[in-house]
């Protein structure tokens, strides 16, 4: 064994636990003050990374610029935090806690779009830090000294964290404000400044992990996705709200990705692994585990016993005679949408975007509204439809019909086999054991070349009966159709009715008899199937997939599309999924910077209307 080798993989794996545990530690913070899941942490860590580069440019000519730019970059971020959160995330903490998300995800495109704007689309790589450029030798290995640096920086502020929480007034404020904020209200503590100066701190430390890290990471576009679901992972693998917990996760994920890649290629009997690609899966596998065997993480606090009980929904009603009318307009609407094409080419092709869209919202709507099982990797589902049909056209030489139609039961078998583990949790917890499930498979066929790989797969084309005119488009309506017809029934089933109770309290539901857990792994597994079918549609629409049909993204995607929509109408995904399809559309033929324009729209919708885009529509009477 090369133990030069293993030491410094783990030195490495140090390195990056501090940097990865100073967004984290933010974000842990954020959310145990002001119970606030915030998407738009990981753009934090990516300002910091490009302010660290602009002053580390424009002060660095000297060592004493150089270290003052770093922590001024985290001072600005900081700052934009506290600004973000009295403009924006002030107004809108009496909000269910789902759209609270959607905001911070508006957020995210519009930070994104103004880097772009600011810094250009071009990687940008800071100078090398003075005075710790060089390399110290470690049992004949050469090893940076900068990261010696980061690994002592990790702890230090682990320690500095400790002393402001438990030793500080402001810090027994701030655990008093986790444990129960109306009880803090009550005794006339000022919450607003508390929620400020805590966002502040947690943006502040988001910006120190990026400008920690730019001397060692280049400032580029996408690192906000990308570190926000690892900064993800870390808090909910240690505990929410628990900083030391954030820490030990962060140590526990990154040291395992060392060993991996230190491991290598590996020899085991007659078969070879490669468990250096194990990293791409690592985090995700290891919070899996973490939550089936310890569901509030390694340092977090257990809900209190009858902590299952949560506040009743509206409930739900069949459509109204006059939505139903409505329903039938707007469906020969889209029958005659063709005799349109002669004008604009383009309909038949955006609209049968829109319609697998609107497949794909209801799926997840109906896990999250009337199933009450929030999801943040609904992308499994879909791409394990997309991926279905595509091997079944490829390796089994099915006829695309045939494919097309059978490719959802590969997300059917994919739900009943990861649904098992999901719905033991619930809340949040739920929600990242979803994105584990959507990441491990996104990692598979990342790197599973007799799948395409990281290439994906071609030639996904219709027939050509399907291929000639629109028929295709006239093919997803009616299968989109019938799919949303089939989840609108199972609402008013006695599954749904057994959902319903179980999401409004499970210790109810559970006292009369119902299998809780049964019934919630039925309609986890109802919703794949939706999606799975949305998923093959996609395929033979586009005519390729790649990995990405499985990945964060298009997760957010759905999510967005039904809390645009509005959750407590069975009509809001489709008008969330119409909406927020052609916007992206629109907007991205208009300008460059059409994310910007799509978070703007959304955090407006948000702010002036709670309720979604059916909100809007609904009148007193009306059953949407």
């Amino acid at each position: 064994m090369n133990l030069a080798g293993l030491l410094l993989q783990l030195l490495n794996g140090l390195a990056e636990a501090s940097a990865l545990f100073l967004v984290a530690a933010g974000l842990s913070l954020i959310f145990g003050v002001t119970r606030i899941v915030n998407f738009a942490h990981g753009s934090f860590y990516m300002l910091g990374v490009y302010l660290a580069w602009g002053l580390t440019t424009w002060m660095g000519g000297t060592a004493l610029g150089y270290w003052v730019a770093l922590p001024l970059a985290a001072v600005v971020v900081g700052a934009l935090g506290a600004l973000i959160e009295m403009l924006v995330l002030r107004r809108i903490y009496h909000a269910p806690e789902l759209f609270q998300l959607l905001a911070t995800f508006a957020l995210v495109l519009i930070i994104g779009d103004a880097a772009l704007a600011v810094w250009g689309p071009t990687d940008l790589f800071a100078a090398r830090a003075p005075g710790l450029d060089g390399a110290v030798q470690i049992l004949g290995r050469r090893f940076p000294q900068y990261d010696l640096l980061l690994i002592a920086l990790g702890p230090a502020v682990l320690g500095l964290l400790w002393l402001l929480l438990m030793r500080t007034r402001w810090g027994r404020l701030l655990r008093a404000a986790a444990e129960n904020r109306s009880m803090l209200a009550a005794l006339g503590v000022n919450q607003a400044w508390l929620f400020t100066s805590a966002f502040a701190l947690g943006a502040f430390l988001a910006g120190l992990g990026g400008a920690m890290a730019a001397p060692r990471t280049p400032a580029t576009l996408g690192l906000d996705l990308e570190i926000i679901a690892s900064a993800f992972v870390v808090v909910v693998v240690g505990g929410l709200g628990s900083v030391p917990g954030a820490f030990l996760a962060a140590l526990l994920i990154c040291l395992a990705k060392a060993v991996f890649v230190y491991a290598g290629q590996t020899q085991i009997g007659p078969w070879t692994f490669n468990l250096s690609k194990l990293t791409l899966v690592a985090e995700f596998a290891i919070m899996a585990v973490v939550l089936v065997l310890r569901p509030w993480g390694l340092l977090g606090k257990p809900p209190e016993p009858g902590g299952g009980a949560t506040a009743v929904a509206a409930p739900l009603a069949p459509a109204s005679r006059r939505a139903r009318l409505a329903y039938g307009a707007l469906l020969l609407a889209l029958l005659a949408l063709p005799l349109a094409d002669a004008a604009w080419p383009y309909l038949t092709v955006l609209f049968t975007e829109i319609l697998i869209a609107a497949l794909f919202a209801a799926s997840l709507h109906f896990l999250i509204g009337p199933a009450g099982m929030t999801s943040f990797g609904h992308a499994a589902w879909f791409g394990l439809g997309a991926y279905g049909a595509a091997l079944l056209l490829k390796l089994a030489a099915l006829p695309m019909e045939a494919a097309l139609l059978a490719g959802p039961l590969a997300a059917g078998l994919g739900a009943l086999l990861f649904g098992w583990f999901c719905v033991r949790l619930s809340g949040v917890y739920l929600a990242m054991l979803t994105l584990a499930c959507a990441q491990i498979l996104w990692a598979l066929a990342y790197q599973w070349d007799a799948v395409g790989g990281s290439n994906g797969l071609i030639g996904l084309w219709p027939s050509d009966w399907l291929a000639s005119g629109p028929a295709y488009y006239y093919a997803s309506l009616a299968l989109c159709v019938a799919g949303i017809a089939w989840l609108r029934r199972l609402v008013f089933s006695p599954l749904g009715y057994a959902l319903r109770g179980a999401r409004d309290s499970a210790l109810r539901a559970q006292a009369i008899g119902i299998d809780v857990q049964r019934v919630q792994w039925a309609g986890f597994t109802a919703a794949a199937l939706a999606a799975g079918l949305a998923g093959s549609l996609y395929a033979f629409s586009k005519g390729s997939i790649a990995p990405d049909v499985l990945g964060v993204s298009r997760s957010v995607d759905g999510l967005v599309m039904v809390l645009l929509g509005g959750v407590q109408a069975l009509a809001g995904p489709l008008a969330g999924a119409a909406a927020y399809t052609w916007l992206q559309d629109t907007a991205a033929r208009l300008t460059e910077y059409w994310h910007a324009v799509l978070g703007l729209a959304v955090l407006a919708l948000v702010m002036a209307r709670p309720d979604g885009l059916a909100g809007i529509a609904r009148r007193p009477g009306v059953r949407p």
